[in-house]
């Protein structure tokens, strides 16, 4: 299936401007219809207000607002126009670690640098095509951790150590 790029808005927040291009290069090649872009975290959430596009493709490390701080305000503020937005986080940081804050802190996407732009394409079209539920609690407002979705799944807990407190696993083992 063919996806129909020609209505759907992206902002780009990259402050290194020959980065910022490329992106907005491999964007235009794909055919999204409005690209917008911002320098840094704070010039972002400002246009994010202004604009609600339909996915933030961001980088990192930015002054003097930072990719992780704008993230962290889009999801959590109270004047955030639009919570669930994919975010789509583009960095040359791919240590384990990073990934794991990336991913608490509600990217929906991670692409590691240098990246192609068929993989561009492909979170996009993962975007689009499988929208992540967004989960809420106390310490946590973000897309839903799991990725994978069991079908004949029937009840509230999929693990019998879900059922034990998850104190220690119990298996349906016969050992004779």
């Amino acid at each position: 299936m063919t996806l129909r790029l020609e209505k759907v808005s992206i902002l780009v927040v990259e402050d290194i401007a020959p980065m910022r291009n490329l992106i907005i290069g491999v964007l235009e090649a794909l055919g999204i219809g409005k690209i917008h872009s911002a320098e840094h975290g704070g010039s972002g959430f400002a246009l994010f207000k202004q604009l609600n596009p339909d996915i933030i493709i961001t980088d990192w490390e930015m002054e003097p607002v930072s990719g992780f701080e704008m993230i962290h305000k889009i999801r959590n503020d109270p004047t955030s126009s639009n919570k669930t937005i994919p975010i789509i986080l583009i960095t040359g940081y791919s240590a384990k670690n990073r990934v794991i804050q990336a991913r608490d802190i509600g990217v929906t996407e991670f692409l590691t640098k240098p990246f192609t732009g068929q993989d561009l394409a492909k979170r996009i079209a993962h975007i689009i095509n499988r929208p992540r539920d967004f989960i809420e609690t106390n310490n946590f407002f973000g897309p839903d951790r799991r990725r994978r979705k069991i079908d004949d799944y029937e009840g509230p807990k999929r693990r019998q150590r879900d059922e034990s407190g998850g104190k220690k696993d119990t298996w349906d083992i016969n050992i004779e």
